[in-house]
């Protein structure tokens, strides 16, 4: 037999308490459960088999209100119970509680979760449910009036719009003309008076664990964003001149500013709100973005470097900035960014699920040791990369002392780095060599 998994589980007896991972099954993405098998995986059997095909079908009728295939199979001479659930789109309780399968788990949801499950089962989304509380007059008109502006190329004619055909078009009001969420994220005058998380969170790192120093940026959706750039610009991220023009110094940020501003708002229109605040930490040598969401079913971390399926968590808050002109097209997004990187002679980002959301990992030197291993450098060499990045030039008596190895050893380590690609060397002959970095 299999091992156990999210959809598979085994016990050695029956017992109605299980009907709960039945239930969790129904609830992910449907599992079989196996009677007669320990947790090792060791077929031991059962007695009742007869009992159980006549009962358990009416039991998980009447207790959960769903249907499961309950078939007696044999494996080694012993009869087993396999009971099969399928998926089902509407949540389904045991005893008032609702569970899920994590892994081989079967986990209760509460609070925010449980909110968040039932939210997801019903279809409709967090940011479309009506904010009862919420007038008109928490909408900012001098974000409508920008708004405008950005959208005319997607939206002619807006820019005469008064701020209810605004909020109309983009459909951010209910029938009774009261404001979803996502009109208040976007518009609002004051956001976290409704929804704590929804700010944007930024530091700067030595370490892991040293701070060096922090910025928490409130507002709306497109106050954030453009205060994002507007801090990373001032005091985050240094500016490198590229170039002068008419006496004019030419600046552009270390890392691709586009790729930047393309994942941030990433960040801001696919968060899950009900959960934390963005986070970005900005290191000496990356930068790691993070926002509470996990990937929606139907994409997978290695589809977001491809083209994809569009899977929108907040379709609202996406089709505003769509309108905008602020994002190209869904789903392309993440693809973007890796091509602004790689165009920009960096490491592609790395994007990772992380703590309930998405990382967003951007390098600034395309020598990373994640990078380095790939091309199979060895320690040595690996150490000398580093030796490069702080001291720019390394000679072979350099490398010997950095390494305790030989001439010989280190004359075949630098000319295989020569030859992959990592450095060149200054075209001197003998001791005069000189190696540094391929830029």
């Amino acid at each position: 037999m299999n091992i156990e998994n999210q959809n598979i589980e085994f016990k050695e007896t029956w017992r109605d308490e299980f009907l709960k991972t039945i239930a969790s099954f129904a609830n992910t993405s449907g599992g079989t459960m196996f009677i007669g098998i320990n947790d090792n995986g060791k077929t031991v059997g059962v007695e009742n088999s007869v009992y159980l095909l006549e009962n358990l079908p009416n039991k998980i009728i009447q207790k959960l209100s769903i249907l499961a295939e309950v078939n007696q199979v044999n494996n080694g001479g012993f009869a087993i119970i396999e009971i099969k659930v399928g998926k089902y789109d509407n949540p389904i309780s045991f005893n008032g509680k609702y569970y899920i399968r994590i892994g081989s788990t079967t986990q209760e949801l509460a609070d925010k979760e449980l909110h968040r499950f039932l939210l997801q089962k019903s279809k409709i989304s967090w940011e479309s449910l009506i904010e009862e509380e919420a007038t008109l007059d928490e909408i900012k008109e001098s974000t409508i009036e920008k708004f405008k502006q950005f959208a005319k190329k997607r939206v002619p004619g807006i820019d005469s719009e008064d701020t209810v055909s605004v909020l109309k078009k983009l459909n951010l009001l209910n029938a009774k003309g009261q404001l979803k969420r996502a009109a208040i994220l976007l518009f609002g005058k004051d956001v976290r008076k409704y929804f704590m998380s929804a700010y944007f969170k930024i530091g700067k790192f030595q370490s892991e664990t040293a701070l060096v120093t922090d910025d928490v940026i409130e507002g709306n959706l497109f106050e954030q964003l453009e205060q994002v750039m507007q801090v990373l610009r001032g005091k985050y991220i240094r500016l490198i001149v590229k170039e002068y023009k008419d006496w004019r110094r030419i600046e552009e940020f270390e890392y691709p500013e586009e790729a930047l501003r393309e994942a941030i708002i990433n960040a801001l229109i696919h968060k899950d709100y009900s959960g934390s605040h963005i986070q970005m930490k900005v290191f000496d040598d990356k930068i790691i973005l993070w926002n509470q969401g996990k990937l929606l079913e139907g994409i997978t971390l290695p589809e977001l470097k491809t083209s994809h399926q569009s899977v929108q968590r907040n379709e609202l808050l996406c089709e505003a900035f769509y309108r905008a002109d602020f994002i190209e097209a869904w789903g392309r997004g993440t693809i973007k960014i890796v091509d602004l990187c790689k165009a920009a002679n960096l490491p592609e980002p790395e994007y990772e699920e992380n703590s309930g959301g998405i990382r967003t990992i951007f390098y600034k030197d395309k020598y990373t040791e994640r990078y380095l291993r790939e091309l199979g450098l060895n320690e040595r060499q690996v150490k000398a990369v580093d030796y490069l990045r702080e001291n720019k030039i390394i000679t072979n008596s350099n490398y010997q002392k950095l390494n305790q190895v030989n001439r010989i050893m280190a004359t075949r380590d630098l000319q295989e780095l020569v030859k992959i690609g990592i450095i060149i060397d200054n075209g001197s002959k003998g001791a005069g060599v000189k190696y540094t970095l391929f830029e």
